[in-house]
């Protein structure tokens, strides 16, 4: 059984800076890409940044391009989002995905996803 636990969230002020990680276990199949979403209470779960474990190619949402990276660490298994310049708008609480098929937007093409972690931003 696939388990992904994040960790890094918490309370930053509005222009600084959150390293967000995501630590996979129990895989036995290699992933194809793992993505961040992000969900703000009465809001649908939107996309942030999404990474190819191959090759490491990145796609982000437009709202962090330029002030998030995604990146990946294969031997620990882990995917981080850096997230700098931060804004109020970006309060949400944080979910990694993995796919074993495809690099997307969607979360429809993910098929394990963690418990999340909330990310506050005070103005």
């Amino acid at each position: 059984q696939v388990q992904l636990v994040e960790s890094g969230g918490g309370l930053v002020q509005a222009g600084g800076s959150l390293r967000l990680s995501c630590a996979a276990s129990g895989r036995t199949f290699s992933v194809y890409a793992s993505a961040w979403f992000r969900q703000d209470p009465g809001k649908r779960r939107e996309f942030v940044a999404a990474i190819r474990w191959s090759g490491g190619r990145t796609v982000y949402a437009d709202s962090v391009q330029g002030r998030f990276i995604i990146s990946r660490d294969n031997a620990k298994n882990t995917v981080y989002l850096q997230m700098n310049s931060l804004k109020p708008d970006d309060t949400a609480v944080y979910y990694c995905a993995e796919s074993r098929s495809m690099l997307s937007t969607l979360e429809q093409w993910y098929d394990y996803w963690g418990r999340g972690t909330q990310v506050t931003v005070s103005s």
